[in-house]
């Protein structure tokens, strides 16, 4: 199973390298006011998402948790613990900037990288976590082979994405998504255009059984996943075999 989503921007077909250039710039532009901007759009609901991640995620005494795509440093900062190494593992220099400044004593660890490329050994992070990150690889199927290698053999990933609503409330979400979002991105953020990508970028996406399919194919198992707020976002997790 494919995703088909290396070669788009939004509904724009382009090659992976600049997909890769146009997302990477979208991010630098939306760093000041990106969690503003998350809070607005989904009036703050966004946390309790990322609260339950961070709950099924279960970080524990002694492991390395890595959040993959998290510059802000709003899921790290959750994961957080004197007894255990979290990191920050993001393509954006600009968006990492707005996460330290926020986690200062926190100890948490900020990283530059891709998630196509981790500059982490194989078989060495316990769980890795991922908040509306995966839509934005430049190729979703590498992004899950290379969590798939740094995990420890038995090690979790969790992820949340925005996905597909129930039926009955997909007419008014359509509507809210791109006409009122893009609006809010040009009040807010100042870059209506941005957020008209993301809105578009949530359309092609895999919906939660093809991303399950998606997490299958490159090697995961026990894989799982449950609807948050009727399908809006949804929670998948899966553990790497332990043999």
């Amino acid at each position: 199973m494919t995703s088909s989503l290396s070669g788009t921007f939004g509904f724009q077909s382009v090659s992976p390298e600049e997909r890769e250039k146009r997302i990477r710039a979208v991010f630098n532009a939306v760093a000041p006011r990106y969690d503003l901007m998350n809070d607005v759009m989904s009036f703050g609901i966004h946390r309790l998402w990322k609260r339950a991640m961070v709950k099924a995620a279960r970080p524990a005494s002694g492991q390395v948790l890595v959040d993959l795509a998290g510059g802000t440093g709003d899921v790290a900062r959750l994961l957080a613990g004197r007894d255990r190494r979290v990191m920050v593992c993001d393509p954006s220099p600009e968006m990492m900037a707005v996460g330290e400044a926020r986690s200062r004593g926190l100890g948490i660890q900020f990283v530059e990288g891709s998630a196509e490329a981790m500059p982490f050994e194989s078989n060495s992070v316990d769980t890795l976590t991922m908040a509306f990150g995966l839509r934005n690889a430049t190729s979703p199927e590498a992004a899950l082979a290379e969590i798939f290698r740094v995990l420890k053999p038995g090690g979790w990933y969790v992820c949340l994405e925005f996905s597909r609503p129930w039926a009955l409330i997909r007419p008014f979400y359509d509507f809210y998504s791109f006409h009122v979002i893009p609006r809010l991105g040009a009040w807010i953020a100042r870059e209506p255009a941005a957020y008209a990508y993301l809105v578009e970028s949530i359309r092609r996406f895999p919906d939660q059984r093809q991303l399950a399919g998606l997490m299958g194919d490159a090697g995961f198992e026990r894989i799982a996943w449950r609807n948050l707020s009727a399908g809006i976002a949804c929670l998948h997790s899966a553990v790497k075999p332990a043999s």
